[in-house]
């Protein structure tokens, strides 16, 4: 839609109609079941509230506590299962011990002569097989390495205690040690096992698994207690008598037996019961139990077994108890793999029931977070594009716009949902509009402001240059020379308002109508520059180049260095000069102008000197800094660099010409100003440059010869007192300087600026000839002519022949001059009202105090 006017088709915009209105989408039918179409509200509790209770109530909770608990379960089943290694172990322990028992009896009872060699031999096989229990129980034991801090603990200790069994087994053939050292080591171990054993614990809640465990360490100590039982009568069987302390040892073995034996009928099943009643009516059990009863102590002494026949009836016993031991073992094992998987099971469904529902409450998530993604996405795209594109390339169009203003079109919305988003979308449309609204307004108020200026700066221009004609007549006509001073310094003023008017042409962003069709050489363009300043006089050019530049870049080019060499003039000590050098750098050429001025800060010299990279736009503050403004834009339109920098008690402005502003010097022509030069003057100002220290200025001839007191600058109007004078000069101007031979200033096609038509003050006269030896005042200090003023002026002014003049009615110039000087007179009046400063001072053109 356009940002121009809307069109009067008698109906009203819709968004007029609902100004008022929060809604500023049109009203459709909202429909509940279309998602992009939920409040943003609904959109938020869907996207917060369903997912996080959900995780909070399912994962967090059930999720976390059942796989703790299928954890523990699982350890407890793997400890429950390494418990067959356990009582592999134990068992081969319990072998090895009560044989290195009976061994220990027999090398006590033969003393030094009995064979000790077959005690090695016979334990050895024992020694293997419990070592390859270790390792089985080590393998076992491998993945319980991450298993709670108590089970660990006991691990240890079997292992620790397992070291002094090995250690211990070097005693046994040379009998150096007590029977009771050795097999203590032996108990030790085996008692380990037990608490390893027992170690396994399945929680408070679960007390059907701590029975099972309790019922196989019941065993377990039965056969243990049986098996030392053993191991006491095979000693006394082998050593042939019963020790001091055996007696009170079996006793005490037999009464813990029974205990243990007990407490396992209690803990233990009807089938585990049952089973091992029919275990203990084995008749291999029944015979090691009767054997074992001839040794119970009656009235008299106990017996003493035969050792061969006791050791096999005990070891039939006690596998038989390993038997019933194993099956015990097995029965809980089962059972712990069976909770445990039934609670992994269980876990199982949990966790999957949880997946499932943070599954769905995802899926509801992503599909509400992807609509509102979108559409924030698609808003952010817009309104970016509309920040960093649309809008600033529009406001550039409508800045630089020269013609009528154009239509700028607004995209509609991206976002088509009738939630909080849409409506957001369609308010950033509205005030993109309403921005493109307001910038055509401007713009249009711009285009007219521009309008005026260049109308009032087209008027000023027009009456400076009738002022100047008007002061070039009046200059001829003078012969007093305190008149003619006084004539000389309104030519100047005019000069400079009429560089005003340029400048404000540049404000209002049009070109300027002087022009110049020939290349010009770059010593007369600095000259002509020096000429638009009103302290031409302490200007002093240095080396300069021998470079030209294009014509049509010439007038612009020069009121760049007017500004900038009057900038470096206002702004230093009135006793010190401004210097100005040229150079030919690369394809290009660099222009320095230096002053011994106040000079700038660091950071109002950055600042000026962005100003002059990025020309601003045109605003209030381009008023008070009119001369860094106008530099800054020409700048930008030449493709020339300027730049500020520090020098030594000043600033150095380098103003770099590319290559394409450099032109071949065209074809030499005799210079033959319109303005009275010299003829020397005129052809250094058209192809060379006057000597070091002087320069062509309003007022007076340059000087070639003659003699000038020291420290004495010449004054327009200042009679020589050494010569006669033979003609008079007129002030020199920028066109002065560049006009070429026997071509007026204003002479139409090329020439530097003029009204429309020509002027009765340009007609094609001849310019009259200067005599070819000028007359001089002698030399000045340096040994350079001073050249008498006006000296010349008869015999410039002399007509070759007699031509008729008519002369004006003297009222009308009266009249005439009266007001020229009266305005003179208010301008001067304004530009020296005093004005109340600020203690900090003002900020002027190129940022100096």
């Amino acid at each position: 839609m356009g940002a121009g006017p809307e069109r009067s088709d008698g109906t009203v915009s819709q968004h007029r109609r609902r100004r008022f209105d929060v809604r500023v989408v049109p009203h459709r039918r909202r429909s509940p079941f279309r998602l992009r179409d939920w409040r943003m509200r609904t959109k938020l509790a869907t996207v917060l509230v369903i997912p996080s209770v959900a995780f909070l109530v399912l994962a967090g909770v059930q999720t976390h506590t059942l796989v703790g608990r299928t954890t523990a379960l699982g350890d407890f089943a793997q400890q429950v299962g390494i418990g067959r290694q356990v009582v592999a172990l134990v068992h081969q322990l319990q072998q090895e011990r009560d044989r290195a028992a009976g061994e220990l009896g027999e090398l006590r009872r033969g003393g030094a002569g009995v064979d000790r060699d077959a005690a090695i031999v016979v334990l050895k096989p024992l020694q293997g097989a419990t070592d390859q229990a270790l390792r089985d129980l080590r393998r076992a034991a491998e993945p319980l390495a991450d298993a709670d801090a108590s089970w660990r603990v006991a691990y240890s200790e079997v292992l620790e205690a397992y070291d002094q069994v090995v250690y211990i087994r070097a005693a046994i053939p040379p009998a150096v040690l007590g029977s009771d050292t050795i097999l203590s080591n032996y108990h030790r171990a085996v008692d380990a096992l037990l608490r390893l054993l027992a170690e396994p614990s399945p929680g408070e809640d679960r007390p059907t698994l701590s029975d099972a465990v309790l019922r196989y360490v019941q065993l377990a100590r039965v056969k243990e207690l049986s098996s030392r039982v053993r191991a006491q009568l095979y000693e006394a069987a082998r050593a042939g008598r019963y020790g001091v302390e055996d007696r009170v040892v079996l006793s005490d073995l037999r009464a813990q037996q029974l205990t243990a034996l007990g407490a396992f009928r209690v803990v233990a099943t009807a089938a585990q019961v049952r089973r091992f009643d029919e275990t203990s009516v084995d008749p291999a059990f029944l015979a090691a139990t009767r054997l074992e009863e001839q040794s119970l102590p009656t009235g008299a002494a106990p017996a003493v077994l035969p050792a061969p026949q006791w050791w096999a009836a005990s070891e039939q016993r006690q596998e038989l108890l390993r038997r019933v031991e194993a099956s015990v073992l097995d029965d809980a094992v089962r059972q712990a793999d069976e909770v445990s998987a039934s609670q992994l099971r269980t876990t199982l469904l949990v966790v999957g029931s949880v997946v499932s529902v943070l599954l769905v409450a995802l899926l509801i998530s992503v599909l509400v977070g992807r609509s509102i993604a979108r559409s924030m996405r698609l808003l952010r795209g817009q309104a970016l594009r509309i920040a960093q594109l649309e809008l600033p390339e529009a406001l550039d169009r409508l800045r630089t716009v020269t013609g009528g203003v154009p239509a700028i079109e607004v995209p509609p919305a991206v976002v088509r949902s009738l939630d909080e988003i849409g409506e957001l979308a369609e308010a950033f449309v509205a005030v993109h509009r309403s921005a493109v609204n307001v910038a055509v307004e401007q713009a249009t108020t711009r285009r007219n402001v521009n309008a005026m200026f260049v109308n009032l700066a087209r008027r000023s221009q027009v009456l400076v240059e009738r002022q100047l004609e008007l002061l070039d007549d009046l200059e001829r006509e003078e012969s007093d020379p305190d008149q003619l001073e006084n004539l000389f310094k309104l030519d100047h003023l005019a000069a400079r308002m009429r560089r005003n008017d340029d400048s404000l042409l540049v404000l209002a962003g049009t070109e300027s109508t002087r022009r110049w069709n020939r290349p010009v050489g770059l010593g007369a363009m600095l000259l002509a520059a020096s000429a638009e300043i009103e302290q031409y006089q302490r200007v002093r050019h240095g080396a300069v180049a021998d470079l030209h530049v294009v014509g049509h870049a010439v007038g612009e080019l020069v009121h760049v260095l007017a500004e900038l060499l009057e900038n470096a003039t206002s702004f230093s000590r009135p006793d010190t000069v401004v210097g100005v050098t040229a150079r030919a750098e690369g394809a290009g050429a660099v222009i320095e102008i230096s002053d011994q001025g106040l000079g700038m800060s660091a950071v109002a010299l950055a600042e000026a000197n962005a100003v002059l990279a990025t020309p601003p736009a045109a605003d209030v503050a381009t008023v008070e800094r009119m001369g860094l403004f106008v530099v800054s834009h020409l700048a930008a339109r030449l493709g020339v660099e300027v730049r500020l920098d520090g020098g030594e008690g000043g600033l150095v402005a380098r103003v770099r010409l590319p290559g394409g502003l450099l032109a071949a010097a065209p074809d030499r022509e005799a210079p033959a100003p319109a303005r009275m030069l010299t003829a020397t003057a005129a052809g250094a100002a058209w192809g060379g440059v006057p000597p070091a220290g002087e320069l062509p200025v309003a007022g007076r001839p340059p000087v070639w010869g003659g003699a000038r007191p020291a420290g004495e600058l010449p004054v327009a109007g200042r009679r020589a007192e050494t010569a006669p004078r033979q003609a008079r000069s007129v002030p020199v101007r920028a066109e002065d300087v560049l006009a070429p031979s026997g071509r007026p200033p204003a002479s139409a096609g090329g020439g530097w600026w003029s009204r429309q038509g020509p002027s009765p003050a340009s007609a094609p006269q001849g310019s009259p000839t200067p005599p070819a030896v000028p007359v001089t005042g002698g030399t000045n200090e340096r040994g350079l002519p001073v050249r008498v003023p006006m000296a010349q002026l008869s015999a410039v002014t002399r007509p070759q022949q007699p031509v008729a003049r008519h002369d004006p009615d003297p009222e009308a110039v009266g009249g005439m001059l009266s007001r020229l000087y009266s305005g003179v007179r208010r301008a001067e009046a304004e530009d020296t009202t005093e004005i109340s400063m600020p203690p900090g001072g003002v900020r002027t053109e190129g940022g100096q105090r």
